[in-house]
């Protein structure tokens, strides 16, 4: 089998595109982590704390640009909370790097969560807090 250098040159480009645009940019791994967060604090049900879906937006504006940026990235985090608990999504938002970075951040802090909740609870809750994703009660 003889395989052509330019094939083997335009196969690497294609792979290696193809690895650049399923990275999260900055922004979008600072908003992810965020919104993983505050979902892990309100999962563990921190007493104090609700969502506030609109700071969300309007952080996410703020990080990403536009409301419509924002709105995209909680799409694809919704979209990966679903596909991670076997319910339907909208696979044209689902995105794999997304569903890997909020699991990540989702894991670790609700393991904190769970070994101290007190302590957790009042650092996580307060940071999503300060970031509008949650508002105290």
């Amino acid at each position: 089998m003889n395989i052509k250098p330019t094939a083997i040159a335009l196969l690497a480009m294609i792979v290696a595109q193809q690895a650049r645009a399923a990275m999260l940019t900055d922004a979008e791994a600072t908003f992810l982590d965020q919104l993983a967060t505050a979902a892990a604090v309100l999962e563990q049900r921190c007493i104090g704390y609700e969502a506030n879906g609109a700071g969300g937006v309007q952080l996410g504006a703020r990080l990403l640009g536009s409301p419509d940026a924002a709105m995209a990235m909680i799409g694809a985090f919704d979209a990966a909370i679903k596909a991670n608990d076997g319910n339907d999504y909208d696979p044209r938002k689902f995105r794999p790097e997304v569903s890997e970075a909020a699991g990540k951040t989702f894991r670790r802090v609700r393991a904190e969560l769970i070994a101290d909740p007190e302590r957790a609870c009042a650092a996580y809750g307060d940071a999503s807090a300060a970031g509008g994703l949650v508002r105290r009660y």
